[in-house]
């Protein structure tokens, strides 16, 4: 197992309300200088840290699937959409389509993705911590960091080099 996935695993529980008010002290230096040192921090965090040796996010949070995804995935099953939908699909407390099992149906003992050349646009994006998607996503930062090591990693070491 990868080290820095144990070293999440056992500080993330610990550091949850730190990382919350890191996220809300990271509002004041939003913007593309910030996007930019992210997205750097990300490519260097996820070559030391293999999804594969972990696959929390897809055991744990059910993702976002709009219609689009709901089409190409049940089209690649060979299923029709509706099929799909009500296989697959329900809407969750926040009115939001999503996956209707935790771990997701589509993820496979090795923690590949089954689906994964149509996965749902929600589990391209996921963690949303590269230089597009950083400071649009600053409320997601500390919740993700309970999911995922990668994201929990980037905040700490933001925490080192950003003022707050």
């Amino acid at each position: 197992m990868n080290n820095l996935i144990e070293v999440w695993r056992k500080k993330k529980t610990a550091y949850k309300k730190q990382n919350k008010k890191f996220i809300r002290q990271l509002q004041a230096h939003k913007g593309k200088r910030l996007d930019t040192y992210a997205d750097k921090l990300t490519e260097d965090t996820f070559k030391k840290v293999d999804c594969l040796n972990c696959a929390n996010c897809c055991s744990s949070i059910p993702p976002i699937v709009n219609k689009t995804d709901a089409n190409r995935i049940a089209k690649h099953l060979k299923m029709k959409p509706a099929e799909f939908e009500e296989k697959y699909l329900r809407v969750d407390e926040d009115g939001d389509t999503v996956i209707n099992k935790s771990p997701c149906p589509f993820l496979a003992e090795d923690n590949y993705c089954q689906i994964y050349e149509v996965r749902p646009k929600a589990c391209r994006e996921y963690p949303h911590t590269d230089a597009q998607q950083f400071s649009d996503n600053l409320h997601l930062h500390a919740p993700n960091a309970q999911y995922c090591p990668a994201v929990f990693h980037i905040l700490e070491e933001m925490k080192k080099h950003i003022p707050v």
